[in-house]
């Protein structure tokens, strides 16, 4: 039995996956099992933020892991304090709380902001104001806060206390708050919702209507954070500070974290036995997160995903059959004319280009260390392959 009937004998059906078993990597190339090569611009949905077994990371996580794996979080441990020591000392954040992905950053920001407003208000101020069109992960909390009907069925009764604006109409999330509101949630780049960029005046106007009501402004940073926008995190293109941001993905390198930022206003809201993990703040996972920060937090590095996320737009635009291309930095969203993008998509497979979608659109999310070189040749297939439809 191979890996892929085996996969589907025994593993549950929750994925439509590519026709494809991976057994290796190294930068941005992929191979599969049968040793053939493939160009990666997905990067694990943007996780493999340095690419495949980068030999820094590998060194850091094989360091640790031979050190010690994994103790209780009773106990204190370097690698996390320090990863939060760097978290906090490169944004205006003044604490850390762990978790293992974005929807667990996600569960553990919502906590944060009904907890301060029960605090300081009492019970009743719980309400969130999340954007029609986002999307904050798979639990039964995160998706109720998911600004999307077709992901609130089946798995009833979902969490209450979730209401849904329209982005960047200031005045529809004017309409929506109450003496019941607590947080508006966003994402500055609607990633799974089809790379939607805000509004910068937009976020801007969101942040002070926050300010005036003490409420709680969340980012949700899972896709967007960690140099992915040529940026440390996103929320810095549009001139504002979130009190709370959420980051995952990008931040552990190709290992499971996440991380929930808070402002020093909201540092003392939650104190021991108010939230938890078990695996939050392993050692090893942390130890790939440092080396990850070592390098995607340097200037230069940053300045040139921006390049390399405008080079890349031009490209793009050069394609027959590509009707218009959105990103920040290395975060890309591709129009195509036909509207076939899941078509395309396998057909990149098949060519050698590990590609995925958003909507209606081609994504791609590469390593932020991608080569120009790389990018051509990563052009060179998605022409192709359109071409061939065409």
């Amino acid at each position: 039995m191979d890996t892929k009937q085996r996969d589907k004998k025994y593993i549950m059906n929750t994925y439509g996956r590519y026709n494809v078993a991976l057994k290796s990597g190294k930068g941005c190339y992929a191979f599969d099992e049968n040793g053939k090569k493939y160009l990666d611009v997905s990067s694990g949905i943007g996780v493999n933020s340095l690419g495949y077994c980068d030999d820094g990371w590998v060194d850091a996580v094989t360091k640790q892991a031979s050190t010690i794996q994994h103790m209780s979080n009773y106990f204190y441990s370097a690698q996390p304090s320090k990863l939060a020591e760097t978290l906090c000392k490169l944004t205006p954040f003044s604490k850390v709380c762990y978790g293992n992905s974005g929807a667990e950053a996600n569960e553990c920001a919502i906590k944060i902001a009904r907890k301060y407003s029960f605090d300081k208000y009492g019970a009743g101020r719980n309400e969130i104001i999340s954007l029609k069109n986002s999307f904050h992960g798979r639990t039964v909390t995160t998706l109720s806060a998911t600004g999307q009907e077709n992901f609130h069925n089946f798995f009833f009764p979902f969490t209450g206390g979730f209401l849904y604006a329209d982005a960047n109409d200031i005045n529809s999330v004017k309409s929506l708050i109450s003496d019941k509101t607590c947080a508006v949630l966003i994402e500055c780049v609607q990633g799974e919702g089809g790379v939607n960029i805000l509004d910068k005046g937009f976020v801007k106007e969101l942040r002070a209507i926050c300010d005036k009501n003490d409420l709680i402004l969340i980012d949700d940073e899972v896709q967007t954070g960690v140099g992915r926008t040529g940026r440390l995190f996103c929320y810095e293109n549009f001139d504002i500070v979130p009190d709370l941001i959420t980051c995952a993905k990008g931040l552990g390198g190709g290992l499971p974290i996440g991380a929930c930022l808070c402002s020093e206003k909201l540092e003392n809201v939650m104190q021991p036995s108010t939230h938890g993990t078990t695996f939050g703040a392993n050692p090893v996972v942390c130890a790939g997160a440092n080396y990850v920060l070592s390098v995607v937090s340097d200037k230069k590095f940053l300045d040139e995903v921006n390049k390399k996320g405008n080079y890349l737009k031009e490209k793009l635009l050069e394609i027959k059959g590509v009707l218009s291309v959105r990103n920040l930095g290395l975060m890309v969203g591709i129009e195509l004319e036909r509207d076939n993008a899941h078509d395309i998509a396998v057909k990149c497979v098949e060519n050698g280009l590990l590609i995925i979608t958003a909507k209606n659109l081609l994504r791609m999310l590469p390593p932020l260390n991608i080569s120009y070189g790389e990018i051509d040749e990563a052009v060179k297939i998605l022409n192709k392959t359109i071409q061939e439809d065409i």
